[in-house]
């Protein structure tokens, strides 16, 4: 009898370094790993056991977490069934976090692909195997874990000592054998920013002014060759070099600040005088701006490409929420897009009733559009959608990520429920809107025998006027009907004013509502105050027949 062949199984090497130190030789770390697990696999050639092709290496990358080129490529080709044997060195170059591993030996499970390490034996189809395989990936977090402590210790240490641990090197410096050095060039760029915000006392005259004279933010080389910086400043970023306390030779660690290494650029009196003057302005602007209601953030754009960033503004103790085009936050109001601002409320009903006409199921806002807007671009006359997600009415495979949509044309207004829609398959879905009227337009009551005078509205002291006198006087018969007061002459003799006066002002809360409405709003015609409107007739008709309306 002959043994029939084995079945081809397909095994896919998985290599990772924490660091990329020695990468570039010829024989490195992921070469040492690779060549071990191929050997492994050669000796498994008589149970079919084959490598593909494909690379799967991870050079600098952390075993606590999953978000790696290779093995985000490894996850995708598994769910692709081009894979069956899983190879590693050893289990922590696969990941270090258990967590991690569980979601890992899921998919291998619902895959039915097995994983192997060639240097500790174990079965993780059996439960001892998996206790084993467990027990290894404990101590792997607790490696981990360890060397994390031990170098945010050491960091925090030298910090303390004043000494330089690396990141973005400030505007006005430079890195020197692991050692802040002054660039003058950029130093005395540093000086002028400091000393033009004192005397304009805004970051956005500030910013302004700096893009005007061609001031840019620090041009950075790229270790890959590519070259960054050199662009306008925008507010964030300039805000934080005014806050950086680099610049007087300070190192800041988690709140606590101790004398740097380097030298300063500017001296503390500056550098003081500027941090008060933006406390000021933080005061002055009260809150900041409340992002967390903004439900299109990340997903609102003009019709210049340009994201509509979130902001608010209070007035009579009412805040107005709306998106605004961040070319002009950042002072590039000529790139801003045709509609430079457009009332939130308004803009993210019309999106969330285009929305729910799709996707009905869905009751939280913010839920549906993570999970199905992608884009929403605001022009003169249209708003274009672009949809995240496929139609639920169309069949589609695992893992397809087309797109589709649905063109609606509507006569005027954003389109609702009962419109008549024209549908058609597309990517966008483009509806007819127009943004509203910034003024609010006022229909004047004009007397029957007007002249052009009278066309004119009412002149604001004197509606201000009647409008008080109108309150006054409802207030004042509140009094009277609950028995707060015992008369008009104990509101006289309260208000030191004469008798008539009090109830002339009584007789302004008889009037109709038609006319204190047109007060309230302005409408009233010119001409028209309280000596017209003053103890007038108790029959609300004959009142604008006396009045004239």
């Amino acid at each position: 009898m002959t043994r029939p062949p084995a079945r081809r199984l397909r095994c896919a090497i998985y290599t990772r370094v924490s660091t990329d130190a020695g990468l570039e030789q010829d024989f490195n770390s992921l070469d040492a790993q690779r060549e071990a697990a191929e050997a492994y696999i050669k000796s498994q050639a008589h149970e079919g056991w084959q490598v593909i092709r494909t690379h799967y290496d991870d050079g600098g990358f952390s075993g606590g977490t999953m978000d790696r080129p290779a093995l985000q490529q490894l996850r995708a080709d598994i769910r692709a069934g081009c894979i069956d044997v899983v190879v590693v060195y050893k289990v922590d170059r696969l990941t270090r976090s258990l967590a991690d591993f569980a979601k890992l030996v899921e998919l291998f499970d619902s895959h039915s692909v097995s994983f192997v390490s060639v240097t500790q034996a174990f079965n993780t189809t059996s439960s001892m195997g998996r206790l084993t395989l467990n027990v290894l990936l404990s101590f792997a977090q607790f490696e981990r874990e360890v060397t994390g402590e031990r170098i945010r210790d050491k960091i925090a240490a030298s910090k303390k000592r004043g000494l330089w641990m690396g990141g973005t090197v400030p505007l006005g410096y430079k890195s020197r054998n692991k050692k802040l050095v002054i660039v003058e060039d950029e130093a005395e760029r540093v000086r002028f920013i400091f000393r033009r915000y004192l005397e304009l006392g805004s970051l956005d005259l500030l910013m302004k002014d700096l893009r005007a004279r061609g001031t840019f933010t620090k041009v950075r080389c790229l270790s890959n060759g590519r070259t960054i910086g050199g662009i306008p400043f925008t507010r964030g970023p300039l805000a934080y070099l005014l806050r950086n306390c680099s610049y007087i030779g300070e190192v800041v660690y988690r709140g606590s600040t101790a004398s740097g290494e380097h030298e300063p650029i500017i001296d503390r009196a500056l550098f003081e005088a500027v941090q008060e003057k933006l406390a000021c302005q933080r005061r002055r602007s009260g809150t900041s701006r409340t992002r967390a209601a903004a439900l299109l953030t990340g997903r609102l754009y003009d019709d210049r490409d340009n994201r509509m960033t979130p902001s608010h503004a209070s007035k009579s103790g009412v805040r107005y929420r709306y998106y605004v085009s961040c070319a002009l936050l950042q002072g590039r109001g000529e790139e801003a897009g045709s509609v430079r601002r457009i009332s939130a409320p308004e803009i993210e009903t019309t999106i969330l009733r285009i929305l729910r006409d799709r996707w009905p199921e869905e009751s939280d806002d913010r839920a549906l559009i993570a999970r199905h807007l992608d884009r929403a671009v605001i022009f003169p006359a249209a708003i274009e959608v672009s949809l995240r997600t496929a139609d639920p009415g169309r069949e589609s495979s695992a893992g397809d990520d087309r797109r589709c949509g649905v063109t609606l044309e509507c006569d005027g207004g954003p389109a609702g429920p009962d419109a008549d829609h024209t549908k058609s398959i597309a990517d966008v879905i483009t509806i007819a809107w127009s943004p509203p009227c910034v003024s609010r337009r006022r229909e004047i009551l004009v007397p029957s025998r007007s002249t052009l005078d009278d066309a004119r509205p009412i002149r604001s002291e004197r509606r201000a006027t009647l409008v008080r006198a109108v309150a006054l006087g409802r207030r004042w018969l509140s009094e009277i009907v609950d028995g707060s007061v015992t008369g008009l002459d104990a509101i006289a003799a309260r208000e030191n004013c004469s008798k008539r006066h009090v109830a002339m002002t009584i007789s302004l809360a008889f009037l109709s509502p038609e006319l204190v409405k047109a007060a309230v709003e302005g409408r009233l015609p010119r001409g028209i105050g309280l000596r017209n409107l003053a103890d007038p007739p108790l029959g609300w008709l004959r009142q604008h027949h006396t009045v004239g309306v």
